[in-house]
């Protein structure tokens, strides 16, 4: 996925100034493909030169206001290209499985702490994704209704891996720690 196709979507779910979109995409977007406000306000640019999308005409004068933009219907086409093309899945490239690894040849020092602390983050996640789901999604309705939840299922899929594997992780840190004794967790390989 690409941060202008990510855009071109949110933009044709509502037409939105550069500031609105970045509120939204940190709702929805963002928590599968994460961007800065700056690389959003960069692509809007690059986008309306493209002549993907165009400010709407506004009463107030331009400077210091808000500009929206819509999507033009070449950039509706662009989408449309890239949303029925190939896209092959990326492999898992996760900084917390190297570390581990890394663990197993220089030692657990801090492992533990460091898989309380993702595993914490991922309940949050989730329970913020099923919040989601609860207040959003009680009976979906069309199909834009039903492909936002498929995503969104996705999402807590991922977690509710990544909260059991965690634990499992966590557990068996935690047994490798109590059958090494005391030295356990002081940096040296086990």
């Amino acid at each position: 996925m690409s941060l202008p196709h990510a855009i071109l979507t949110a933009l044709l779910e509502k037409p939105s100034s550069g500031l609105s979109l970045t509120r939204r995409f940190d709702r929805s977007i963002g928590y599968f493909w994460s961007a800065t406000h700056q690389q959003i306000y960069r692509e809007l640019g690059k986008l309306e030169q493209a002549g993907f999308i165009r400010a709407l005409p506004s009463d107030q004068p331009s400077r210091g206001q808000k500009k929206e933009f819509e999507v033009l219907p070449a950039g509706r086409t662009e989408l449309t290209r890239w949303a029925s093309g190939e896209q092959d899945s990326k492999p898992i490239r996760d900084a917390l499985l190297l570390r581990m690894r890394a663990s197993a040849v220089v030692g657990r020092g801090g492992l533990d702490e460091e898989l309380r602390r993702h595993l914490t983050q991922h309940r949050g996640q989730l329970a913020e994704y099923q919040e989601i789901e609860g207040r959003d999604f009680g009976a979906a309705a069309g199909p834009e209704d039903r492909l936002r939840r498929l995503v969104l299922r996705a999402g807590i899929g991922l977690e509710t891996f990544w909260v059991q594997w965690l634990e499992e992780a966590l557990a068996e840190v935690t047994d490798m720690d109590a059958a090494d004794g005391a030295g356990a967790g002081d940096g040296s390989a086990g």
